[in-house]
């Protein structure tokens, strides 16, 4: 711990409402607002944005990374708003960053919206630390990239783009066929002639159909589209152009033409669509049904977890007791087999289900459902799990009824068991404490102890999903979040310093 944020004072200012550690007192963060031009130059033949882009991206894509930080926050001060910084942050990855395998050092393009998401939901003075984590992060992305080949994203062949009536039938066929170049020059069609609620359900669909990169295409999708409601749709077009470069990654044969494992769910559910009963998207919650989906999600396979999946819907249950399942049997596994694949159990749940929850076209609503239902089985791996570890069965550890004692106690926990933590998280939940007091400490010690990407998408996407589960089971699914969650003890990010140094 440095000597500005101490363990007290943050729980003190936690408790109170207040700016965690301290950050009340860190006069940088506050009064903040767009970045004046900068005259570089960019690889031949590289696609170009907005006149009024262009300057701040270049800036971060020419800046070192030792001193980014201290030029950001320059321009900050010269007027530099929110907006503007977290659209060139998105588009200074897509361009510079090849989103190729979907995932790894393209994760600097993955977590804009977890980042954005995690300013959102954190006090107004507390707002520019994520940001400014992920404007560092980005420059390691970019420099592993250039270390990879320095792959640039180009700018598209006009003579190619097809007309607007033209443009979504030829997406849909370049994307059925997995025809890059014909993908990128329909994509560049769509952004200039299609609205976002018709993206969203184009590229949702795309982005669930196969397995291939644990879920990261359907966490691109969700973030994408995510980041671009906030920063504006005039900003589309090289976006979403990374976007299907990343969908039609497959790394083998091409799959129009060819049996591959990541295909299989898909497809099989695909032809499950027209099965579903009238009137699906209403139905009658039920613990039972749901208790005993989760059973079927921990020993049955894709295949059979989809089927399984419509028969409940077709006996007329609700599919939020399918979500419920779904959310809880990915902490689940999170408690079970700690680590990667199981954290994006968690991250493609959370992306599966905004797209479900927004997407208006209903085939690819109920493709989505069918997909995060075979999703799982393959999270999980050809182990079948015993009763060992349910989440059904979690039981609580007694915590003081302090509010501040208790965080205390939690976050302090977390450093030495997680199992031990998660029931004393379970157990202030469910004696009527606040779960935003809890959130609210979980998200600021991302802030301090977060160190990589998986640490932003993962804490963005469990305290969103709270608030999807139906209210019986929630509390279960907060817990076991638990298990990639930051605790106090660890070490404190020193970016937060040069923040404080730039900014002050």
């Amino acid at each position: 711990m440095t000597k500005l944020f101490t363990r007290r004072k943050f729980l003190h200012c936690s408790t109170a409402g207040a700016t965690a550690l301290g950050l009340s007192e860190l006069p940088f963060l506050s009064g903040l607002t767009s970045l004046s031009a900068a005259d570089l130059s960019l690889p031949t033949g590289a696609v170009t944005f907005l006149p009024e882009m262009e300057p701040m991206v270049q800036l971060l894509e020419n800046t070192s990374r030792d001193q980014l930080v201290e030029k950001v926050a320059a321009r900050i001060k010269e007027g530099a708003s929110y907006r503007d910084l977290l659209s060139a942050l998105l588009l200074a990855g897509v361009r510079n960053i090849q989103p190729r395998p979907v995932g790894f050092k393209f994760h600097a393009v993955l977590v804009v919206h977890s980042a954005h998401l995690a300013s959102m939901h954190s006090p107004s003075n507390e707002r520019w630390l994520p940001i400014f984590w992920a404007l560092d992060y980005f420059k390691d992305s970019q420099a592993r990239d250039i270390r990879e080949g320095d792959w640039t994203m180009k700018s598209v062949d006009e003579s190619k783009v097809p007309s607007a009536e033209k443009a979504m039938g030829a997406f849909r066929e370049a994307m059925d066929s997995w025809d890059v170049e014909a993908a990128d020059v329909a994509t560049a069609g769509l952004a200039r002639t299609v609205g976002a609620g018709q993206i969203l359900d184009l590229f949702a669909h795309y982005g669930c159909r196969d397995y291939r990169d644990i879920g990261h295409k359907a966490i691109f999708v969700a973030n994408s589209w995510r980041t671009l409601q906030s920063i504006g749709w005039q900003h589309a077009e090289p976006v979403l152009r990374s976007l299907a470069y990343a969908l039609l990654e497959h790394g083998g044969a091409n799959p129009s033409k060819a049996d591959h494992r990541a295909d299989r769910a898909g497809r099989k559910n695909s032809e499950l669509l027209n099965q579903f009963r009238d009137g699906w998207q209403v139905g009658k919650q039920d613990d039972s049904a749901m208790l005993g989906f989760a059973d079927r999600l921990r020993t049955g396979s894709d295949l059979e977890a989809s089927e399984h999946a419509l028969e409940l819907i077709n006996t007329g249950i609700d599919t939020g007791s399918l979500w419920d399942a779904i959310f809880n049997f990915s902490g689940e596994l999170l408690r079970r087999h700690p680590g990667i694949v199981s954290l994006h159990a968690v991250t493609s749940s959370n992306a599966l289900h905004f797209a479900f929850q927004n997407c208006a076209n209903e085939s690819t609503r109920k493709l989505l459902l069918l997909q995060a239902c075979s999703f799982m089985p393959l999270f999980r791996g050809d182990s079948v799990e015993n009763d060992h570890n349910r989440f059904d069965q979690l039981r609580p550890t007694p915590v003081v009824d302090d509010p501040s004692e208790a965080m205390t106690d939690i976050f302090a926990t977390m450093d030495t068991s997680k199992a031990q933590a998660a029931s004393k998280v379970f157990h202030y939940l469910e004696s009527g404490q606040s779960p935003r007091t809890f959130i609210d400490t979980a998200r600021r010690y991302l802030f301090l102890k977060g160190s990589n990407s998986h640490d932003y998408k993962f804490t963005s996407a469990a305290l969103e999903d709270f608030y999807h589960v139906s209210p019986k089971w929630r509390h279960h699914y907060l817990a076991a979040s638990v298990f990639n969650l930051r605790g106090s003890t660890g070490k404190t990010n020193t970016l937060v310093d040069r923040i404080q140094a730039a900014l002050s």
